[in-house]
């Protein structure tokens, strides 16, 4: 067997049968138990709504996906910066620490009314939305990473007369690519449900929808069928997105991983 075949068989072909499997079951309920389809539509009305509204999805997952990449490039930056200043100081992390633990567990829904208010309705909200949602996993894993260091090479740096920035950028930098690389796969996930969520408060792109308002707008009509079909292409825009963070970050985790062994 040649290793494309092999590798079909052991990663693609398992998911692949549970989806079917899943599909057969759903068609088999909806019919067996006489389910109103405007509560749970049949696959096929699911595959020919989004055959339909093609072009509304691709669009609406454009719009999604740039207010989600812009929002989780945001938390990127953000909260490796933070992360950063935590790190020179316990002092700084231990009195905005318990904010962030704060940010991050009052319910979006609640306070996405407020950033509309704030920063108005259209992309400007949704992306700070993303950002809010998707910077905590970052802050969390980069300041463990910049923190977490081995106390040989701390004291080696200290007797080397090391200053703070020199322990930054050339020990607790390098140390933290892992888990940096963790936090943004995490926060890659969480940059699409908060798009999404931004786009149900914020409302429509002048001329165009995303998908959070699309799924909000056909949830209204009881649209169903195109319902289920903007939240399978939402899924679908949140695996490819982590899938590419995924595939960056892996050749970080290499890039780490080759530079260690160099020493």
């Amino acid at each position: 067997m040649s290793r494309a075949a092999r590798w079909i068989v052991q990663f693609a072909l398992p998911p692949l049968a549970l989806v079917a499997l899943v599909v057969v079951a759903w068609h088999l309920a909806v019919v067996l138990f006489d389910i109103k389809r405007y509560l749970v539509p049949l696959p096929e009305a699911v595959l020919r709504a989004a055959w339909q509204h093609r072009g509304t999805l691709l669009s609406g997952a454009r719009l999604t996906g740039e207010a989600a990449l812009a929002g989780f490039g945001c938390s990127l930056v953000a909260g490796f910066v933070v992360a950063c200043v935590f790190a020179q100081s316990r002092v700084i992390e231990r009195s905005i620490y318990p904010y962030a633990i704060f940010l991050q567990t009052v319910p979006i829904v609640a306070i996405a009314p407020l950033i509309v208010l704030w920063f108005g309705y259209g992309f400007r909200s949704v992306v700070v939305v993303a950002l809010v949602i998707s910077i905590f996993p970052i802050i969390t894993n980069a300041t463990a990473g910049l923190t977490t260091i081995d106390p040989n090479l701390r004291e080696l740096f200290t007797l080397a007369g090391a200053s703070r920035w020199q322990l930054l950028v050339k020990l607790r930098l390098p140390g933290s690519v892992p888990n940096l690389v963790t936090g943004a796969r995490i926060s890659a996930g969480l940059s699409v449900v908060g798009a999404i969520v931004g786009e149900m408060f914020a409302g429509s792109y002048q001329d165009e929808n995303g998908l959070g308002y699309l799924i909000f707008q056909s949830s209204g009509q009881l649209s169903t069928d195109l319902l289920f079909a903007a939240i399978f292409a939402s899924a679908l825009l949140g695996m490819v997105i982590f899938g590419a963070v995924s595939l960056v970050g892996g050749a970080a985790n290499r890039w780490w991983r080759g530079e260690r062994l160099l020493r």
